[in-house]
């Protein structure tokens, strides 16, 4: 009977997302308050993302796990093919969570931490981040959505060339 009444329930990840914050967050316009009358277009941006975990304790399951997105706007080219202009602004965030891994089996010990967890946390970051570029007075940054498997497949890759390389 209980065969047919759990069937079509997906299994429940054996992870436990405790708590979210903003671990650090900064936002700068090093050229203001002349930069808000001399940008005649939109500026070019670029992101960087990271994730990084990190055992709180030896012998507890509990985990660290930070998304740190790091925003750089610069002033359009003056001409086509030349270099970028001032920096309009920086703005860099570390939003992470503590989670709680309910004894799962070693190979997704990592998947679930640099895969699931950014995955899950992504969407408070990304609104943050919009946020804090909207409230400084430019158009909100809002960010795709981001392929944490392939983000973590390739630093796995990078990895795995430079233990091979050394």
């Amino acid at each position: 009977m209980s065969d047919t009444t759990t069937q079509g329930i997906p299994p429940a990840l054996p992870l436990a997302v405790n708590l979210q914050y903003t671990k650090d967050l900064s936002f700068e316009v090093p050229h203001g308050p002349e930069i808000f009358t001399a940008l005649t277009a939109a500026p070019q941006i670029s992101v960087n993302i990271d994730v990084q975990a990190n055992r709180l304790q030896n012998d507890q399951p509990h985990f660290e796990v930070a998304l740190t997105i790091k925003a750089e706007a610069d002033e359009a080219p003056a001409s086509e093919g030349g270099s970028a202009g001032r920096k309009v602004f920086i703005a860099e965030l570390t939003y992470a969570a503590v989670v709680t891994l309910n004894n799962p089996p070693a190979e997704l010990v990592e998947p679930l931490l640099l895969v699931e967890v950014p995955r899950l946390i992504f969407p408070f970051a990304r609104n943050i981040l919009s946020d804090v570029t909207r409230d400084g007075g430019f158009p909100p940054v809002v960010l795709q959505p981001i392929d944490f498997v392939a983000l973590w497949q390739a630093r796995r890759a990078e990895a795995s060339q430079t233990v091979g390389h050394a």
